[in-house]
């Protein structure tokens, strides 16, 4: 029978002996452990991306130019509105830059009749060119016609895209055809159909807008089937009350 103490002691060939030295086998001894991918890490650092100062102040001067430029740009633009037909790009340089030196005008045509859209943009020399040709002609007469002259608006928002876009292709242009000035900024395209058709066959209408926008311009359009329905129109609704304004209604 065994006895205890040859059952607790482990077998002699794993017992180490201090006079022995261990030694491991050939085969062993030769391989080498294999580099992990974590042991490969310590190859990288992490080093942040540094702008020396001087690139720094160029980039940042960069931009502050571009914005100071686009907004000074945004501030020297003016929208002319309501103005005679007869009123080109030479004609309107010459009205402006009585009040300030201009760096463009350009006067907006329809693209299929070559008209006048009555419509125009101006950009000055300066901010205060700009401000000074607000202060002069704005509510002036031009060719018998009261012209608007301010800051151009903001750009319109995506939102406000497709109602503009349905209403301009949902007008129906015709050769018998009303302008209607003094519109309050609460008159729609709708409620300008619906006074008209009262006094004829509309064939469409709509209100103008400034231009980027989808602020009312204060004028539309109302387009008829016979010139009979325009001058009945006008006969009829000239100086009438419209949203709490007195409307102006002509031949466009």
């Amino acid at each position: 029978m065994a006895s205890i103490s040859s059952l607790l002691l482990p077998p002699n060939n794993l017992l180490y002996n201090p006079t022995k030295p261990l030694t491991l086998s050939a085969k062993l001894h030769s391989q080498t452990p294999k580099k992990t991918h974590f042991q490969n890490l310590s190859s990288f650092t992490s080093s942040p991306l540094i702008l020396s100062p001087k690139r720094s102040q160029v980039l940042f001067a960069v931009a502050e130019e571009t914005q100071v430029a686009q907004s000074s740009e945004a501030a020297r633009r003016l929208y002319i509105g309501n103005i005679p037909r007869t009123v080109d790009n030479a004609e309107l340089t010459r009205i402006v830059e009585e009040h300030g030196a201009v760096e463009k005008a350009e006067v907006m045509y329809d693209k299929y009749s070559g008209r006048s859209r009555r419509f125009a943009f101006v950009v000055m020399k300066t901010v205060e060119d700009a401000n000074t040709a607000i202060e002069k002609l704005n509510g002036t007469e031009v060719g018998g016609r009261e012209i608007k002259v301010n800051i151009t608006e903001k750009p319109l928002s995506t939102v406000d895209f497709p109602l503009l876009q349905t209403e301009e292709s949902q007008f129906v242009d015709s050769p018998h055809k009303v302008y209607v000035g003094n519109l309050a900024k609460t008159v729609t395209t709708d409620m300008l159909e619906k006074l008209f058709s009262e006094k004829g066959k509309v064939l469409g209408a709509k209100v103008s807008r400034v231009p980027g926008t989808s602020k009312s311009s204060g004028f539309g359009f109302v387009s008829f089937s016979s010139d009979e329905d325009v001058e009945a129109s006008i006969t009829s609704l000239n100086n009438t009350l419209l949203e709490g304004q007195r409307i102006r209604v002509n031949k466009a």
